[in-house]
């Protein structure tokens, strides 16, 4: 298997055709079916759907697909730590937000990369905490702020903040408590629009009211960050969650957050990397931003409801 036959898989997969993969990496079609193929007699399986409209990747092609991109982007990390000078980190560096940590700390990161280190390429991005787990295993992202849930032994690991958890809902919304806080008991017993089980704040939730003896009655399940917005303001049912990612839609007056007590509620942000993949300078240095970038924004105030750890 060449690192070649890998890239003109990559390509065929992400254009979707054998003729306009091969126009993009200027090699002959008949070049590339030829590698396609051995390089499906080496795996033993087949990796495309051939049609009239393209090529699509088969189940064991998906699979494929994943890796071929994991081992690309590891030897692409690799030349640059060669020719990286340690002044002056340059490459390219993918880190991943959770949906309720990107409205917080992407943008100010994004211009502080763009100012301190001009020849870093930062590529952000978003995704639900379980993919930015096996992509920061399997080495297709550098760099995951995911939430400590007792879970990151297998990654080097720094703790960045403690979020506090609020209730929130709609302004004006018949669900909102009579005073300026509410009981945890009283939060759960309202309908609340909450991430699928094992996703974002719900694991914690779930763990804080069973030591309580408590459970969550009513729930709607939406992963998507700007869904659940929608929910909240249509009154659908309100939501337990750190006030970063409805920061904007609170200062507007559209939604209200009530601290929890009795327990309150918290989570732990950290930083995480691969314990068995090297980090470039350049990733080196945007893990030290992270921390630098966050405990700006907590110190100024514009990162609400977190406490430096």
């Amino acid at each position: 298997m060449e690192l070649r036959q890998l890239r003109y898989f990559v390509a065929i997969v992400d254009h979707g055709s054998l003729s306009r993969a091969a126009g993009i990496l200027h090699v002959a079609q008949p070049a590339l079916t030829q590698q396609l193929r051995q390089l499906e007699d080496e795996l033993g399986a087949q990796l495309l759907h051939r049609s009239a409209t393209g090529v699509t990747a088969t189940d064991a092609g998906k699979v494929f697909y994943e890796h071929a991109q994991a081992i690309l982007k590891q030897v692409t990390d690799a030349k640059s730590a060669v020719v990286q000078s340690t002044t002056r980190p340059s490459g390219s560096v993918t880190l991943g937000f959770p949906h309720s940590i990107s409205g917080a700390l992407a943008l100010p990161l994004l211009m502080a990369v763009r100012e301190q280190y001009p020849e870093i390429t930062l590529q952000l991005t978003e995704e639900i905490s379980g993919n930015l787990t096996e992509q920061l295993k399997s080495g297709r992202i550098n760099l995951a702020v995911l939430f400590d849930d007792g879970q990151l032994s297998h990654f080097d690991t720094t703790t960045l903040i403690e979020e506090d958890m609020m209730f929130i809902c709609r302004a004006g919304s018949p669900r909102r408590p009579r005073h300026a806080d509410l009981t945890l008991a009283q939060a759960l017993d309202s309908t609340l629009i909450l991430p699928a089980q094992q996703q974002g704040v719900r694991p914690r939730i779930e763990n804080v009211a069973r030591a309580q003896g408590l459970l969550l009655r009513h729930v709607i399940e939406i992963n998507s960050i700007a869904i659940l917005k929608s929910a909240l303001l249509a009154d659908i049912g309100a939501t337990i969650l750190p006030l970063a990612p409805v920061q904007a839609e609170v200062e507007a007056g559209q939604l209200q957050a009530y601290p929890i007590h009795s327990p309150a509620i918290s989570r732990t942000v950290a930083l995480c990397s691969s314990r068995n993949i090297p980090l470039t300078n350049a990733a080196q240095a945007v893990r030290q931003l992270v921390h630098a970038v966050t405990r700006q924004l907590c110190t100024d105030g514009h990162w609400r409801g977190a406490r430096l750890l």
